[in-house]
């Protein structure tokens, strides 16, 4: 007989729904995707309607209850995370989280520990998490090939177009940090052995309703190496890595591209002697990549599993410490 096929439902008539879930899955066959729940029941008619087959939900407690729904996909503003995140596991899904998973250590002991008791799985949603280009860096750093590693810096920073709805509503979770902060501490995850010995956050919280516009986070990771994030919302759209070593550097530009379409992505080796070398990564979709990695951790083995928490569990810990540490330091 053959397998059913696993079912999404959508809590959250967004955007990144449209792209992260339902254009991946219809073109993997990996998954289906049976409705949408919102904020009000006509945005989930309206989003469902432009969207055939699916179907629409009077609200989220609704969907949740649908015994057809397997999985819950939550898109809703930072702070509706982990409360959503919870009733999804109580109900018996799965649950797919965009990021930040959570927003504090007493969230995700309160998600793993309903998710245990529920024997069901969580998982944040980082689009470019364990794509090749992170595994090129990783040997490159653990084979020293251009010497020790020195320092990581990272700058994201979106338009002010994007500056409006949850993101300039502190009580929501807005702000630039939390709104990159995963993709920056992902990748030293992935990319280095990430065991801090200290942390540090600065912003003036100066943007619309006290939110930070712009926050600037760093992570003494020892033996010398310290990693730093620039990150905010300003008038040019900017998203990139680079890796200082005593030998060289390693430079990525607009690594969030593959987000939009499929794309390569080049890594810009240069030497002590400058000599330069390109590392291409064929072309690839970061979204068809994120559900194809997700199906895999809903069937991974038990260490597999113990691994991913403990990432995840570590990012929320981090993103939680250094946030309080602007707070008490502001400017």
């Amino acid at each position: 007989m053959k397998k059913r096929m696993p079912t999404i439902g959508l809590l959250g008539a967004t955007p990144i729904a449209e792209k992260a879930i339902i254009q991946p899955a219809r073109s993997s066959g990996r998954f289906s995707v049976r409705g949408v729940a919102a904020s009000n029941f006509a945005r989930a008619q309206a989003f469902a309607a432009s969207r055939p087959p699916l179907i629409a939900y009077e609200n989220y407690a609704a969907l949740l209850r649908d015994p057809a729904i397997d999985i819950a996909y939550i898109s809703l503003h930072n702070a509706a995370h982990a409360v959503m995140a919870l009733d999804a596991i109580h109900a018996g899904k799965h649950v797919i989280v965009e990021k930040p998973l959570c927003l504090g250590r007493r969230e995700w002991h309160a998600i793993q520990q309903a998710a245990h008791a529920s024997q069901v799985k969580v998982i944040e949603a980082i689009m470019c998490a364990e794509h090749p280009w992170q595994k090129t860096v990783a040997a490159l750093i653990s084979g020293q090939t251009l010497g020790a590693l020195e320092s990581v810096h990272t700058t994201i920073s979106f338009k002010l177009s994007a500056l409006r709805g949850y993101r300039i509503r502190p009580e929501l979770g807005g702000g630039a940090f939390l709104d990159t902060a995963s993709y920056w501490l992902q990748m030293l995850q992935a990319t280095l052995p990430l065991h801090p010995v200290g942390v540090a956050g600065h912003s003036t919280f100066s943007g619309p309703n006290g939110i930070d516009q712009q926050f600037q986070a760093s992570i003494d990771c020892g033996d010398g190496c310290r990693a730093e994030l620039n990150c905010g919302f300003a008038e040019t759209y900017q998203a990139s890595h680079e890796w200082r070593f005593s030998h060289g550097r390693i430079g990525l530009r607009n690594f969030l591209l593959p987000a939009s379409a499929a794309f390569p992505v080049n890594l810009h080796v240069t030497d002590r002697d400058g000599k330069r070398e390109v590392i291409t990564h064929p072309a690839s979709n970061y979204y068809a990549d994120q559900l194809r990695r997700i199906d895999g951790y809903f069937s991974a083995d038990a260490a597999a599993w113990q691994n991913l928490e403990r990432r995840q569990a570590q990012r929320v810990s981090l993103m939680e410490d250094i946030y309080l540490a602007a707070l008490t330091h502001r400017a």
